[in-house]
């Protein structure tokens, strides 16, 4: 790979850090490694952090894949990534003001670039005119605002060195690279893969949550990679004796404790082989992960927001990515979406939070979510005047739209064939709610119904 002079781009001076969290130490073998899964299905909503070389390109993250992109090309990001705007304690405030309550940040994507200081690579950001770790801020802002902190870490490597040419690879064509790669053995990859994750988990405190890419569980992904080529039991076996608390993903091609849907809703509660999970659909606002400057296709705060209550109504999380300019700002078109899901999260934030599906089955157009003894009706489109409840009728003592604690009135059971006409012909059993025909002004109105 071709490199720039150190005289061209010296790294900027590195100002005294602050005393960082002592590294963790591993622990005793008696130790319970069993990791509390409540925090997870409690907080429901997460943001995720795709931040890197390729914030410059401004074209997706995968520009190097999909432009078959050599090194010496994508030097050029590596040359000139200073992002001089930074400012994590912000991103943790934006995405608090959201809703969210855990944020994960991209460590190292495919392209190899280490945003903390490595010592196992030179292709890290202290080698860039930046010159000082990234990550650590990030822990640090998470954890001024109370948020959960979530790592993200690739497990393929583009720019290693013994990382084989394989599906994903940039240089997948190149016929003449690919010879001279053809003897790269993946198992010296194993052991920087293996150190890098140490060092990620024993140099900034407690970690909360691990996010593996690239192999499913029980199946190799493109590229045709699995378990064996990360030697994952052994890799989940460290990360497990390091921070025996973390959540970690299914995507080292072992079960994990979360399975991660990408880019879609699952339409029922998630199983495998029968068997309920824990489940994160991870979603983009544009359907890019990375900035990617001309891309117009944003979803609506309206969609993100009913994307959000599907999951919870099916025990789901919801993981929603922005992705950070190269001067290290949020997309102003991000900031605007997550300020109308803060909206709504102020108002209706106990219909998601604590919150899991409901044994009650929703009518058409409304989604059910339950804690305990509040049942939470969103409802995706408003009604004319009444709404019928399948199974409800006699077990609600008060009902109230969220937004204003505004009462809803029951109305009595129909008594007679002609009252059961009226109210819609519904099934024995049904309670009927008598809506105001106007509708609140927000994107999902959420009614608590009080259960007896």
């Amino acid at each position: 790979m071709t490199t720039s002079s150190r005289a061209d781009h010296a790294p900027k001076p590195v100002p005294k850090p602050a005393p960082r969290p002592a590294p963790v130490p591993p622990t005793s073998p008696q130790e319970n490694r069993v990791p509390d899964t409540a925090w997870f299905t409690h907080d429901r909503f997460g943001m995720f952090v795709h931040w890197g070389l390729y914030s410059l390109a401004a074209r997706h993250e995968w520009v190097k894949n999909r432009e078959k992109l050599t090194d010496e090309q994508y030097q050029v990001y590596f040359d000139h990534f200073d992002p001089d705007r930074y400012d994590p304690l912000q991103w943790a405030r934006t995405a608090k003001a959201a809703g969210m309550r855990y944020v994960v940040l991209t460590t190292k994507h495919h392209d190899g670039f280490c945003l903390w200081d490595s010592r196992l690579t030179e292709y890290k950001v202290t080698r860039t005119p930046h010159g000082r770790d990234l990550v650590g801020p990030f822990v640090d802002a998470c954890r001024a605002e109370g948020l959960k902190v979530g790592f993200y870490h690739s497990l393929i490597d583009w720019h290693h060195p013994s990382f084989p040419v394989d599906g994903t690879h940039p240089q997948r064509d190149d016929e003449e690279f690919k010879a001279a790669a053809a003897d790269r053995d993946i198992r010296d990859y194993q052991r920087h893969l293996h150190g890098q994750v140490r060092e990620l988990l024993t140099g900034y405190g407690r970690i909360d949550y691990l996010f593996f890419d690239f192999s499913y569980a029980g199946r190799a992904w493109w590229g045709g990679k699995g378990a064996d080529d990360w030697d994952a039991p052994r890799l989940m076996a460290m990360v497990r004796e390091l921070q025996p608390h973390i959540l970690v993903n299914d995507r080292a091609g072992l079960p994990g404790d979360f399975v991660t849907p990408e880019q879609y809703q699952p339409s029922a509660p998630m199983t495998v082989d029968g068997r309920p999970v824990l489940w994160e659909a991870c979603q983009t606002l544009n359907g890019s992960w990375g900035y990617d400057r001309d891309n117009l296709d944003h979803k609506s705060p309206d969609l993100l927001i009913r994307m959000l209550v599907d999951g919870v109504s099916k025990g789901g999380n919801l993981l929603l990515n922005v992705g950070p300019n190269g001067r290290g700002e949020l997309d102003p078109r991000d900031t605007a979406a997550l300020a109308e899901i803060g909206r709504w999260t102020g108002l209706h934030e106990r219909s998601v939070r604590g919150c899991g599906p409901s044994p009650f089955t929703p009518p058409a157009d409304c989604r059910y979510t339950q804690r305990g003894d509040r049942l939470y009706v969103h409802l995706f489109a408003w009604p004319l005047r009444h709404l019928h409840l399948p199974g409800l009728e006699g077990r609600v003592r008060y009902a109230q739209l969220l937004n204003d604690a505004s009462e809803i009135v029951q109305v009595p059971p129909a008594t007679g064939p002609a009252m059961n006409t009226q109210m819609g012909g519904q099934p024995p059993g049904t309670l009927t709610l008598q809506l105001p025909v106007r509708r609140p002004d927000t994107p999902v109105p959420v009614i608590e119904l009080h259960l007896n």
